[in-house]
């Protein structure tokens, strides 16, 4: 099978187990929702649902998370052969109780308001380092 269909059946099964209908305008708007990049098209979505193209890794990193099943399965399926684990990290130990409640807090906040937060983060590590530009979000930086 074209490996392009193949995940556009698998998107579409994720987006389903996920609760949401696999269609373009519904694919559209909650991508967009979580993207913090360039919006997506609905030609774009409708393409990846339709097995024309694939996304981007980046894409494909926001649509896993949405979905809450691992980049990897949803690229390559469960026969993706052998993959490098890398267990995720865990703050819980190296923070405080009152930062936890913080990123709580920041995590429950819509997309829009969480990317204000992040600009005013880095506003005051530019200004910490003297205005150098470093550790921007984009490339690097602070994201939700």
């Amino acid at each position: 099978m074209n490996e392009k269909i193949a995940f556009a059946e698998r998107l579409a099964a994720a987006m389903r187990a996920a609760g949401y209908e696999p269609r373009p305008a519904v694919l559209e708007r909650e991508f967009n929702l979580r993207y913090w990049g360039k919006p997506v098209t609905l030609q774009g979505v409708r393409r990846w649902l339709c097995g024309e193209t694939l996304p981007q890794q980046e894409k494909l990193q926001v649509l896993a998370e949405w979905l809450g099943v691992e980049p990897q399965m949803l690229r390559f399926g469960d026969g993706g052969g052998n993959r490098v684990g890398e267990p995720r990290a865990t703050w819980d130990a190296s923070i405080s109780a009152e930062e936890r409640r913080v990123i709580q807090r920041y995590l429950t906040l819509p997309v829009e308001q969480r990317k204000v937060v992040a600009q005013v983060i880095e506003a005051f590590v530019r200004a910490e380092r003297g205005g150098t530009g470093e550790g921007q979000a984009g490339d690097g930086g602070v994201e939700p």
